[in-house]
Order: structure tokens, then sequence, then C-alpha cells
């Protein structure tokens, strides 16, 4: 299944590929999608070629994105939270922040984030005064009595937990999932300066969720867009890829690499450099100035070693982009698929395809280190020359895959 964002008139695609073509209308575009199994291209058409790696970035991107169906229902749900909230709390008022509040949500869509600024607590909770768990036991009342009748199953969860509030729905928003949860923060307003007070555990800590989503919210609208989409890719390369950082430092870093609108695999490398040299220095501080501590990063890895995987995962980036420019969409296409390690989001070209693009790369190559004196000027391999092609791991094999006398990738 091939999906393509069309400006040409539907009726020109359908003369293209004759009862493989349906389309839908997003907005402005035409989308059509293409049944490409055991398919005989007209040699015409203007796909007749493996796609770019910004065509797959996009391809992959909106294979991540959830749907407006599920963002609505999420959206619900929280909204009843925030009313259930707003009749306990008078005169307190509503945040939102998280991947949904942001626009870099990714499929499956499981959780939602929003928080409630308790107004008549500002005076008498905070540090050297009340602890939140009066103001969590309450929220988490008025949550369960709100929402118990549409959500059987519900539970909400505070005792013990670091900072929020957890709403368990017991009922899923996007299909295949066991449930769907909301992370729900009780603040205070700091009286003395900038940001809020949040729980940490029985106590405070500062933070300033309204400014990051601010912050958020304007990038997307200077970059139009480019930097939800970007921050979307790299989150979903970071979850592939054991997790070295979480959702809100690539968000974070991203603040600072993408200032303008651009391609994908531009901002996705403009990340790289980014996150890279900045994590080099050391951590994420927090881009509103006001937490105390930086961001952190996996637990279960260094600082060093998450720049060096880093590295490593840009050189994939880059060793994709230069195979597209020298004219090898296949193996791009394959380094790409490395890169994020998830065939369902991105699966891997035919292997065929593969092997004969490793050989006219092979032979390529060859000519360029004799000056071009080949056997074969035609520039096709054949008999030992070409063999020795294919099984040369010029750029690795897919995943799962070896030659003989070779690694497989990964081992």
């Amino acid at each position: 299944m091939l999906i393509f964002r069309v400006r040409e008139p539907a009726g020109e695609i359908a003369r293209l590929f004759p009862s493989k073509a349906h389309f839908r209308t997003e907005g402005t575009e035409t989308v059509a999608i293409l049944n490409n199994e055991n398919t005989d291209y007209n040699q015409d058409s203007p796909f007749h070629r493996p796609a770019t790696v910004e065509e797959l970035l996009e391809q992959a991107r909106r294979r991540i994105q959830v749907s407006d169906a599920e963002l609505a229902e999420a959206r619900r749900r929280r909204d009843l939270i925030g009313a259930a909230l707003l009749n306990e709390f008078r005169g307190s008022r509503v945040y939102v922040n998280g991947s949904v509040a942001h626009g870099d949500a990714l499929n499956p869509l499981t959780d939602i984030d929003l928080g409630i600024v308790v107004a008549e607590a500002k005076h008498t909770h905070g540090p050297g005064k009340k602890g939140c768990s009066d103001l969590q036991e309450r929220a988490a009342n008025v949550i369960r009595d709100a929402l118990h009748e549409e959500f059987p199953g519900l539970r909400v969860e505070w005792r013990g937990r670091r900072r929020s509030i957890l709403v368990r729905f017991s009922k899923a928003v996007t299909y295949g999932q066991d449930d769907f949860t909301a992370d729900v923060i009780i603040a205070i307003d700091n009286p003395d300066d900038e940001g809020l007070f949040i729980p940490n555990y029985q106590g405070w800590s500062r933070s300033h969720p309204e400014e990051h989503t601010r912050l958020v919210r304007e990038a997307n609208k200077a970059t139009d867009y480019t930097y939800a989409r970007v921050v979307r890719l790299t989150k979903h390369y970071n979850r592939c890829n054991q997790k070295p950082l979480c959702s809100w430092n690539i968000k974070a870093l991203a603040l600072d690499a993408l200032t303008r609108r651009s391609r994908l695999a531009d901002g996705m490398l403009s990340w790289f450099d980014h996150a890279i040299a900045s994590l080099s220095k050391g951590l994420t501080e927090d881009p509103a100035h006001v937490a105390e501590q930086p961001i952190a990063i996996n637990d279960e890895m260094t600082r060093t070693e998450v720049v060096e995987r880093l590295k490593k995962s840009r050189e994939l980036l880059v060793n994709a982009l230069t195979l597209e420019k020298a004219g090898y969409l296949v193996l791009a296409h394959e380094t790409l698929a490395k890169f994020f390690n998830d065939e369902e989001m991105l699966p891997y070209p035919n292997l065929d395809e593969v092997r004969r693009e490793t050989a006219r790369k092979y032979v390529n190559d060859r000519r360029q280190r004799t000056g071009g004196k080949t056997t074969k000027p035609s520039g096709q391999a054949t008999g030992s020359a070409a063999a020795a092609a294919v099984n040369a791991p010029v750029v690795g094999l897919h995943h799962g895959q070896s030659a003989s006398n070779s690694r497989s990738w990964g081992e």
C-alpha cells in the first residue's frame, strides 16, 4: 500500500494506475491510495521510481500520526476531568500540556495531560506550608464521582505517586489498546516568582507547564508545524531505540534546533546536531528557566552513552541522505529503515531491489577507484563481480538477515 498527496487530477492518477488507485480528500489535497502489490506500473507514471528520503519520512510520519477522531475523544475526556475539577475548586484555572496539547501525539494514543492551578490554596499550601495530599484527595474524589457513570471501570490513583493523579478509564481511545489514562497535576501559583509549584510526593517542586505549552505552540506557528512533525518522528525513533531521552527532553532541545520551516530530513539533522552538541556539554535545562533541576535522561544510561547513541543514529541519517544524493534511493530507504528500527512504521525495501542496487553501487565504486576502467563499461555487474557485490555488506543487510562470511546488522 502506497499513499501519496498529489496535485494531479484524480482522473490522471486513475489513468496511470488503472483499477489500482483509490482517493480521498483531506482539506484541499487529494490523497491517492495505491495498492502496489503485484502492480505493473505504467512507465509514464510519476511514481515509477523508489521513494526519496523526504517522501519516506512523510509516509512514516503519517503512519504514526493520531487520527482526528482519536484526538477528539481524548480531548473530550480531558474536558470532562477539567470541568469536574473546576466545579470543585472554584475560581481556579485548568491548563493543558503534553503531546496532545503540543500537537505531536503518537499512535497509539494512550494518555493525556492536564492540570489545575488551585486558587484557594495559593497562600495555604506550598513549600514551608501544607503539602499536596489533601488537594489531591479532593481532586481524585470529584473525578471519580463525575466520570464513573460513563466509565464504570474507572480507577483513580494518587497515594504514593510522585506528581500526578493517575486516571485509568478502563476504556481505550485507540483500537487494540488495553486502556487510556490521564495524568492530572494539582498545582498552585508561586506567589514570589514565575511558574507554579507542583507535587513532589508530599512536598512541592517548581515548574512552569503553562509556559512550556506556550513555547511549543509558538514554535509550531513559527515553523509552520515543522517543529511538531520533526518532534513526532524523533519521538518515535527514540521509543524504538531504547528511549535514551524522555519526550519533553526531545521537545526542549527542538525549541532551539527548529526555528523555521524546513524539510523533515533537514529538521531531523538539525535536531541531532543540536542535541549532540548540547548534551555533550551537559543535561538540558528547563526552557522556561524555572525548574530547579535539568531534564533527566534515561537512568540506565550515562550522558556520554546517550550522546554516542545519538551520534551513531545521526550517521545513519546522513548515510541515507548521501546515498540518495548519489542516486541509490533503495539503499537510502534501507538505511533509513535501520535508523527508525520499526518495520511497521517504515518497512524495509524489497531485498531483491536492495541486492540489485548494491551490485550497481559496487560496480560504480570500483569504476571510480580504477579511474573509469571496468570490465563492463555498461555498468552492469555480471558473474563473480555481481555475486560479490550482492553479498558484500556495502551498507548492511536487513535486520535478521545475514550473508556468508558477514555479520548481521546489530550483532
